[in-house]
């Protein structure tokens, strides 16, 4: 699967033709910090859903980079909990497949509560249902954990990138260097 993909054609190269049922696609986010005005994000930048992989049932999120960078706030990670609670409960597991600039800041507190909620119910999910995570894009942040907690984790080569700073966070360091351990920050 390639990084070149949109989240929608992600999740149909991965399932069975004509087996994803999407869930919760007219969830809009809700931006009420900063006085921002409301903005056009469909399916709060991520989509979630269930089908079936090889005749077997499997839950799948994908997030959409090209709405608001694929950010997570509050809504977007009440869909992938949601996911998660749906899984559990019928013991199938569930793909994750990330491309975020990380979480909403502009959503504050309700974000950093959320993105809580989805380590929350991955936890609970450890060694109940198989959690696999790939990154198709930057995955920085709180985001990189989402994919440390999954039981497998697969980093597309040409545009997956997973860290909890951003590299150019330190004085001095560049693309072709990229030593941390001699930087100051």
């Amino acid at each position: 699967m390639s990084s070149s993909l949109n989240a929608r054609e992600r999740i149909e190269s991965l399932l069975d033709e004509n087996s994803f049922v999407e869930i919760g696609a007219r969830v809009r986010a809700r931006s009420t910090d900063f006085s921002l005005k409301p903005t056009e994000a469909p399916s709060d930048g991520v989509i979630t859903g269930y089908g079936l992989i090889e005749g077997r049932p499997v839950y799948v999120y994908s997030q959409d980079a090209s709405v608001l960078n694929g950010s997570v706030g509050e809504m977007h990670a009440k869909k992938i909990v949601n996911l998660y609670q749906l899984a559990q409960k019928t013991g199938s597991p569930v793909v994750g497949m990330l491309d975020s600039s990380g979480i909403r800041l502009q959503e504050s507190t309700d974000a950093l509560n959320a993105l809580g909620e989805i380590y929350k119910q991955q936890v609970r999910a450890s060694g109940v249902i198989p959690q696999i995570c790939a990154v198709f894009g930057p995955c920085g942040g709180g985001m990189s954990i989402l994919s440390s907690l999954a039981d497998f984790t697969f980093l597309e080569k040409e545009k997956g990138r997973l860290f909890v700073n951003e590299p150019d966070t330190l004085k001095d360091n560049y693309k072709e260097k990229c030593d941390t351990a001699e930087a100051a920050f």
